[in-house]
């Protein structure tokens, strides 16, 4: 596979998602590129550093307003909808304070 995968018949002109729903689909888009395969929510977790349950929701909701296609049950699954192009750039996540 060369990058992700698209479908080309429901990709969006002028995609509407949040500033944070952007980063992900950049994220999901990037880490397609660089390993050839969809990335797994724990790959998610660690890029973002939030909760399994938190990325969970987020693939959801992306899945749910039309923006990825994913097959559930199935790892690595995920395929973007949206165009490349439409995407923002992804940002490096900052590390917080450690908390023990």
């Amino acid at each position: 596979m060369n990058g992700v995968n698209i479908d080309h018949q429901q990709t969006f002109m002028n995609p509407t998602y949040t500033e944070r729903q952007g980063q992900f689909l950049a994220y999901i888009h990037q880490y397609s590129i660089v390993n050839g395969r969809a990335p797994a929510e724990a790959d998610m977790q660690r890029f973002f550093q939030i909760t399994p349950p938190s990325v969970h929701s987020m693939v959801l909701t992306l899945e749910r307003r039309g923006l990825i296609r994913r097959v559930p049950g199935q790892a690595r699954s995920i395929t973007l909808i949206v165009s490349p192009e439409s995407l923002p750039p992804l940002k490096r996540v900052q590390p917080g304070p450690f908390k023990p």
